[in-house]
Parts: structure tokens; sequence; C-alpha cells
């Protein structure tokens, strides 16, 4: 059944949950992966079409200001959704991220984390379905390609959250 865009974090958490995760106390990141592989195959009513990338999924990991440094892995659902006049010539969908954020302590094993090539995965539209399983197979093969993700993979998280934000 699909589920409207604006309570796709709420879906995410009980997804979460009935999978034996607690939304703002991960502490099994493969279990969490699994929540979101499921999260990413669910319908959302209220977004816009492949064309403008309405449904897309990343994963970032890194170290930045707005996650007060500490070393992180997200996993992500970007979603374009009709705002405004779509008569106005400027017009674009304005876009919002529904993410699993997992912030960890720091570690020597991924004390170098920024120096993990690219800092995410890039955003993917593949469709519901097959396509998405591939990519998200894709996303998982890369992450454990790098020894810092891998054993992030394999450690407590000392903080998470799920949030639905504007990601313009």
């Amino acid at each position: 059944m699909p589920v409207p865009w604006r309570s796709s974090a709420d879906a995410f958490a009980e997804i979460l949950q009935r999978r034996g995760v607690e939304p703002e106390a991960v502490v099994d990141v493969e279990a969490a992966w699994g929540a979101f592989e499921e999260f990413v195959q669910v319908s959302l009513t209220g977004i816009e079409g492949p064309e403008n990338d309405g449904d897309c999924i990343i994963a970032q990991w890194g170290k930045w200001d707005s996650n007060e440094e500490q070393p992180t892995l997200s996993f992500g659902r970007q979603l374009a959704v009709s705002e405004g006049d779509r008569r106005d010539p400027d017009w674009q969908p304005a876009y919002w991220l529904v993410e699993l954020e997992l912030r960890f302590a720091d570690d020597p094993a991924w004390s170098d984390i920024d120096s993990v090539g690219l800092q995410d995965t890039g955003f993917d539209a593949a469709e519901i379905g097959a396509p998405r399983t591939a990519v998200l197979a894709d996303i998982h093969r890369l992450m454990h390609s790098y020894p810092q993700l891998a054993a992030m993979w394999r450690a407590h998280p000392v903080r998470s959250r799920v949030a639905l934000e504007r990601n313009d």
C-alpha cells in the first residue's frame, strides 16, 4: 500500500522497529540496512516522476559540520515534491531527504574516514523492484570494499535518528 511522502520517515521508523531496530538507538548496522532495503521498496505518493528524479537512494559517510564532526554513515531516500506554481518558467520540485543517520565514536579503524574516496554513492533513481534491489546490492558491496566503512558497519553507533528534512 502506498504511503504519503510526508509520512515516509514514520514508515521507515515502523519498518526499523518491526525488525527489532530502535531508530534512536541502532546497535546493528546490518539490521538497519535490511530495514532500509525494505523501506526504499515502499511506494510513496505525492512525489515527482523519474524525469524529475522523484525517488532516489543514496548512502553517505564522513565527518561534516552538520554532524558535529562525528564519523557518520547514513542511508537516505531523496524525494522530489511538487511545490509552488508549475506554470512558473523557473519552477523546480522541492527535494526532501528521508534519512537514517548513524553516528559513531572516534576509533582508529575509521579515523581517516574522510580519505575514503567519494563521500557518498551518488543519487540513484532505479525503479522500485528488481532494478532497485540490484542498486542496493551494489551500494552494499561498495561500502564493504572500504576497510573504514566495513569497520563502521560492524560497530555500534553512539547515536542514530530517522529524519525527513528539506534537501535543496
